[in-house]
């Protein structure tokens, strides 16, 4: 019989003996959502970083998964790309593109998910405000990491206007939408979990 545990994120909520097939085929499907969002990418010529909808996934995966199957699935998703899988930004793959100029960024996918997720298990996820802040406080986490990484390609008085300033107000549009769309997520999910086991 399938049981949801009340107070926990619906990845995390599921109890049945076969529960870690249901997990898995979550965490995989994050993980290629990432993938598939990266495939919408737009290049600035300006920056070496381009604009995608990943984090926007990223974010609302992290909410919906919790930090440990959150962060599961941002490692799977860096994994197929270190791969040489196209599912890095323009179908890009590779381990040296980790090492690259948007590395950082890719590498803070998994602080943000671990961060979100953490926060949904404290009932961040609850109400549309709260998965709002939390949500923010991932988006930092993956400028924080992308920032760290741009600095060994540009300037540090550049860095900011490359990483950061640029994307902002897309990134808060993203989290607005996300943390809308997080209850019809957590709805859908739920009904495919209980399909599954």
């Amino acid at each position: 019989m399938n049981t949801l545990v009340r107070g926990r994120t619906l990845g995390e909520g599921v109890t049945t003996e076969a529960a870690w097939l249901g997990r898995s085929l979550l965490v995989v499907s994050v993980s290629l959502l990432v993938a598939l969002s990266a495939q919408w990418a737009i290049p600035l010529p300006f920056t070496p970083v381009p604009i995608t909808a990943q984090t926007a996934i990223v974010l609302l995966g992290g909410m919906v998964l919790g930090r440990r199957l959150g962060a599961l699935a941002m490692l799977l998703y860096l994994g197929e790309g270190a791969l040489g899988w196209p599912v890095f930004a323009g179908g890009r793959g590779g381990f040296a593109h980790l090492a690259g100029p948007t590395g950082g960024y890719l590498l803070g996918f998994v602080l943000a998910a671990y961060v979100t997720g953490a926060l949904a298990e404290r009932g961040w996820d609850r109400r549309w405000m709260t998965a709002m802040g939390a949500m923010a406080i991932g988006q930092a986490m993956i400028y924080l990491a992308g920032l760290a990484g741009l600095l060994r390609f540009v300037p540090p008085e550049r860095a900011l206007a490359l990483g950061v300033w640029p994307f902002l107000p897309g990134d808060l549009l993203k989290i607005f939408v996300a943390a809308g769309i997080l209850p019809l997520a957590r709805r859908a999910l739920g009904h495919s979990v209980r399909g599954i086991l």
